[in-house]
């Protein structure tokens, strides 16, 4: 069984692509164990080698993607129990062709968790799925194995009953005889069926023409070229692929060099000329443009071209262009879902803060994890906003709910936040203000949407800090409405509440909220957290059942703003082994000694 070992770099994939191809082509046996009856033996198809070169490209990737592997390459015939038997005389026997990548660790190197199975993701299970008729992995103390098997029928050769039965075929009326095996439109089919599943749900165009080049080149053409438009409406070379590998970067110059395709809606294909010089035997090819037309717009141009035809068989053609529309259609939808993508974090990046004002004396730390996929903001949202030279403001919201409509009000908060602070509001006026403005503006969402709108209600934490630059510490005033109350840590690990509960914004217009005022000494921390930390559930039980989150706070003595915050976050994340369901918010405040009051002591 031919074998090869690798080292795991950039090359690997490369080499172990030559070795297949070479191992498949040597080997064709003479005769197989068990097949005496049959005359005849394994013809294996360039179309089946492709397939085993794709594969085994895609797990050496794999391997190599992380580094610290050494990978190993193995291919075999298989004629065993796994394929089937001839179902009459004279009908096709298979033999299988494995082939095995072997993740083997490298001594002294840290493997936890890194192997083979978990970096091979996203197509590439895709491609074994569409591909192989089994695979499978193989675990073992030092190494992991994952393996595929591709059938081939076996090549019929001439026997003793041949001539008799090529006669006997004769003599049959055209009529009577059985129905011929399945021919080229059904392999184009099923062809077109693997383009399909391998396109559908790539949202990134480039990896759409990456793929389109590797599932035609070689199956149905030597090399293959895809142009993708720009947003000015021009041309951009994304993708080139060739069978041999060396020459692709020749191939990339020479189209580049050429003009680009025109843009046009039309999708026949259009006769190119062959780009570069003919091969060594003088002789160029065919090549042929189609251009990538969907939703009535042209997003590019697929070329496609075959050395040593004067043109391209009217079935080839064909088959190129239906790829050619499925290629559109997969680039279509990508650009439609990263425009959408672009306007969501365009408008999300306005949300919050850019960034977080530096207080002298007091030491920050802010960790952030919005619930929504894809999303950089969620319901929870916060702030940290200097009020002149001697005063901070720090605010920590959560709106109801996790969608679109949560963010939308959760930047009106925060801008309304501070523009009451800046207009001289005090933490109990300007909660007062910002729970009125809520309550109109969810009662006029009733009116406009009906009953079914849901509630607009808010939590919020706000508070002011004044730095004491003599003694160290600051004055901290601080509310909560209807928010998770935040903690104080004393330096000797005594931790109290800082705030009272109080009604949420937006439910009462009339409602009144009383803040707290204390003096947060050097060495102290004030810590603020969103539900999510809370509310962080393990069956029936919550994180802050029996005081759960001070117990965290508490052994934190001694750590300071960002490893506190660390803590928390992760004391949320280990509750539970389920993913967390909540945005998750976490401000810590810290009093940090003042340079000169300590010199002073």
């Amino acid at each position: 069984m031919p074998r090869i070992r690798l080292p795991a770099n950039a090359l690997a994939p490369s080499a172990a692509r030559r070795f297949l191809r070479v191992a498949l082509t040597g080997l064709v046996e003479p005769a197989l164990p068990g097949a005496l009856a049959i005359s005849g033996s394994p013809a294996i198809s360039d179309g089946l080698v492709d397939d085993a070169v794709l594969l085994v490209s895609e797990l050496t990737t794999a391997v190599t993607a992380q580094g610290g592997f050494e990978v190993e390459v193995g291919c075999r015939l298989d004629t065993g129990d796994g394929f089937p038997a001839p179902s009459a005389p004279g009908a096709t026997p298979y033999v299988g062709v494995v082939v095995d990548v072997v993740d083997r660790y490298t001594s002294g190197a840290d493997h936890e968790g890194q192997d083979l199975w978990h970096h091979l993701r996203g197509h590439g299970l895709r491609l074994l799925r569409a591909l192989a008729e089994s695979w499978g992995v193989t675990c073992r103390h030092t190494e992991k194995t994952v393996w595929f098997r591709l059938g081939t029928p076996m090549e019929a050769r001439p026997g003793p009953g041949d001539a008799l039965a090529a006669a006997v075929h004769d003599a049959v009326p055209p009529d009577r005889r059985a129905p011929a095996a399945e021919g080229p439109d059904s392999a184009g089919q099923t062809f077109l069926a693997e383009v399909s599943e391998l396109l559908a749900g790539q949202l990134d165009e480039d990896m759409i023409a990456a793929l389109t080049g590797q599932l035609l080149v070689p199956r149905l053409a030597d090399w293959c070229g895809v142009w993708l438009t720009t947003t000015h409406g021009r041309m951009r070379l994304s993708r080139v692929w060739h069978r041999d590998e060396e020459r692709i970067r020749t191939l990339r110059q020479a189209l580049e060099e050429d003009r680009p395709p025109p843009v046009t809606l039309s999708t026949t294909g259009i006769a190119w000329p062959w780009p570069g010089e003919p091969d060594a035997t003088g002789a160029g090819g065919s090549a042929l443009m189609f251009p990538l037309v969907a939703a009535g717009r042209c997003h590019g141009a697929l070329l496609i071209g075959r050395a040593g035809l004067p043109r391209l068989t009217g079935d080839a053609v064909r088959l190129a262009q239906d790829v050619a529309r499925r290629v559109a259609q997969g680039v279509l939808t990508a650009r439609h879902y990263t425009r959408q993508a672009d306007i969501s974090h365009s408008l999300q990046r306005r949300q919050l803060p850019t960034f977080l004002a530096a207080i002298p004396g007091v030491d920050t730390a802010l960790v952030y994890e919005p619930h929504g996929e894809g999303q950089s903001v969620g319901g929870d949202f916060y702030d940290l906003f200097p009020m002149g030279d001697r005063r901070w403001c720090f605010l920590l919201g959560d709106v109801c709910g996790h969608d679109l409509e949560a963010m939308s009000v959760t930047g009106l908060a925060r801008h309304l936040v501070r523009l009451l602070a800046r207009e001289g509001h005090g933490v109990e006026a300007l909660l007062g203000r910002l729970n009125l403005a809520m309550a109109e503006e969810g009662a006029e969402a009733v009116v406009v949407g009906g009953e079914q709108v849901g509630s607009r209600f808010l939590s919020l934490l706000y508070g002011e800090l004044e730095p004491d630059a003599v003694a160290g510490g600051a004055r901290v005033t601080v509310a909560s409405a209807g928010h998770p109350l935040p903690l104080r840590l004393s330096a000797d690990g005594t931790v109290t509440t800082a705030a009272e509960p109080q009604m949420l914004l937006g439910i009462d217009e009339h409602a009144e909220f009383r803040a707290n005022s204390f003096h947060l000494a050097p060495g102290e921390t004030l810590l603020c957290v969103t539900d999510g930390v809370t509310e962080r559930r393990r069956g029936n039980r919550q994180l802050d059942d029996n005081d759960g989150l001070a117990e965290v706070l508490r052994g934190c003595v001694g750590l300071g703003a960002k490893a506190i915050a660390e803590r928390v976050r992760r004391a949320a994340h280990d509750f539970s082994p389920d993913p967390i369901d909540d945005d998750l918010a976490v401000l810590v405040l810290e009093a940090v000694p003042v340079l000169g009051a300590a010199r002073a002591s």
